[in-house]
């Protein structure tokens, strides 16, 4: 009678270990499910932070969203992090599908791919830097271009005379080259290949490894209210321009 006494207290503590672990399965699962269901309904990239704020408190947002991207990761659909935002999008082998009449592919002239590909290396760049890299003067309807179809922004100021605006690439742009980060970006032949880079860049011409996107350089200054509507970007009672 003493030993089956004695196993008792042992059994209950192995029973309350199995009810907790379960617990936590199921806590893991459910939260899998909200984040799951978070980005399925947003038309646009969800940041993590605004999952994290929609999670059970303590949830670990990093590790559940890997879970996901690797459980996708087979399907027609695959979970895509973008900079520090989820989206789901087709899988790439797969994207002539669904491909309709309807979405046209946006068609930028050489100019514009040449000047986007610079930015996006390059960033945070001036439009006089662009134009020494290219060896020729770029229109300010260029850059108009890319800024509209938003893969293109102002980053910050250069501390320099004049304080030249600097271009960097935004979230869009990694999202509709189905990046993750911009080092990600292709390698140097890759880009002369698909006919973004032109005869015109240099032979020994080098690309550097793209920065943050977010990160401001030593001599660049961020982008105030005031700058904004310096640039026209708003009016001076703090209001978007048309």
């Amino acid at each position: 009678m003493s030993g089956s006494q004695g196993a008792l207290p042992g059994m209950i503590e192995e029973e309350d270990g199995e009810e907790a672990a379960l617990l936590d399965q199921r806590r893991a699962t459910e939260a899998e499910r909200i984040a799951e269901a978070l980005v399925f309904a947003s038309a646009q990239p969800v940041t993590e932070s605004y999952i994290a704020s929609r999670l059970p408190k303590g949830a670990d947002v990093a590790k559940i969203m890997q879970r996901l991207k690797a459980f996708y990761a087979p399907r027609g659909v695959n979970l895509l992090q973008i900079a520090d935002s989820w989206a789901f999008r087709t899988a790439a082998d797969l994207s002539f599908v669904v491909q309709t009449d309807e979405n046209e592919v946006r068609k930028l002239s050489r100019a514009a791919l040449e000047v986007l590909a610079i930015i996006a290396y390059h960033q945070p760049v001036t439009r006089a830097e662009i134009e020494d890299i290219r060896g020729v003067q770029t229109s300010k309807g260029t850059l108009d271009v890319l800024m509209e179809a938003g893969w293109v922004r102002f980053r910050g100021r250069r501390r320099t005379p004049g304080r030249p605006v600097t271009f960097g690439t935004t979230r869009d742009f990694l999202d509709h080259f189905g990046l993750e980060e911009l080092r990600d970006l292709p390698g140097l032949e890759e880009l002369k290949g698909a006919g973004l880079l032109s005869g015109r860049i240099p032979a020994n011409f080098q690309i550097p490894m793209p920065r943050g996107d977010d990160d401001l350089a030593e001599d660049e200054d961020p982008i105030t209210q005031l700058d904004l509507e310096e640039l026209g970007l708003l009016t001076p009672r703090g209001e978007e321009s048309e």
